[in-house]
C-alpha cells in the first residue's frame, strides 16, 4: 500500500530560526533603555541627617524610639508646611521629593530631597530637616529628646539618576531575559530523525468480474 507524506505546515513564527528571540529581545531592550537614559531628565539627590538626643532622664533606648516615630511623619502635613518658604516649593511639591528613613540600631533619621538641579535637592533636604527639627523641639519637654541637624545636605556634583550607558546595559539585560524566557516556552521544531506523519494512500477500486452468461 503506498502512502503519502502530509505536510506540516509552518507559520511565520516557527520558520524563524530557533534562536531569534534572544538577540531580538537584546536589542529591543537596549534600545529602550538608551533611548530612556537620553531623554529622561537627570535627577539630583541630597541627604540630610537629624539626631535625636536624650534629655535629663531619657535613654538611648528612648531616643532609639522617637527616632522611628518621627522619621514617619518626615512627609506629613505639618513638616512639609514649614518647610515651604525655605525650600520654595509647595508642601504638595515637597511631598514627592522627599524621603526619609531611620536606622534600627542609631537614633537618627535621614532626609532625602531629590530634584533635577542639585541645589534645589540640598535645598529641599536641609529645609524639611530643619522643619522637622522645630516641630519635634516644641514637643522636647513632654517626650524628654531633642532633635538638632547632625549633618546638612550638601549640593550633589552628579546626578543620582541611571546614565545612559547604565540605562542602556539594563535594559539589554531586561530584554535579553525576555528573550531567554520565550527561548523556553516557543514548541520546538521537530528533529530531523522524525519523519512526518504519513497518510496511507486509498487501495484502488476494482469492479468485479462479470461471467457471461
Amino acid at each position: 500500500m503506498n502512502e503519502i507524506r502530509a505536510p506540516r505546515p509552518r507559520g511565520r513564527w516557527q520558520a524563524l530560526p530557533h534562536w531569534v528571540p534572544l538577540p531580538l529581545g537584546l536589542g529591543i531592550g537596549l534600545a529602550a533603555g538608551l533611548g530612556y537614559g537620553l531623554t529622561a531628565t537627570p535627577q539630583y539627590a541630597a541627604t540630610s541627617y537629624v539626631l535625636v538626643v536624650p534629655q535629663h532622664a531619657a535613654d538611648a533606648a528612648t531616643a532609639l524610639g522617637f527616632a522611628q516615630a518621627y522619621g514617619r511623619i518626615v512627609t506629613g502635613q505639618a513638616v512639609l508646611a514649614g518647610a515651604q518658604t525655605a525650600a520654595r516649593a509647595t508642601a504638595a511639591e515637597l511631598r514627592g521629593r522627599v524621603q526619609a528613613a531611620t536606622s534600627p540600631d542609631a537614633p537618627m533619621i535621614s532626609v532625602t530631597g531629590t530634584s533635577a538641579h542639585g541645589p534645589a535637592a540640598a535645598r529641599i533636604a536641609n529645609a524639611v530637616a530643619g522643619s522637622l527639627t522645630a516641630t519635634a523641639d516644641r514637643d522636647a519637654a513632654a517626650t524628654g529628646v531633642r532633635l538638632l541637624v547632625f549633618s546638612p545636605a550638601a549640593v550633589p556634583t552628579a546626578p543620582a539618576s541611571p546614565s545612559a550607558p547604565l540605562s542602556a546595559a539594563v535594559g539589554a539585560s531586561a530584554g535579553g531575559l525576555l528573550g531567554a524566557l520565550v527561548l523556553l516556552v516557543r514548541p520546538r521544531p521537530p528533529r530531523p530523525d522524525r519523519q512526518p506523519p504519513t497518510v496511507p494512500a486509498p487501495a484502488p477500486t476494482t469492479e468485479p468480474t462479470r461471467t457471461p452468461v
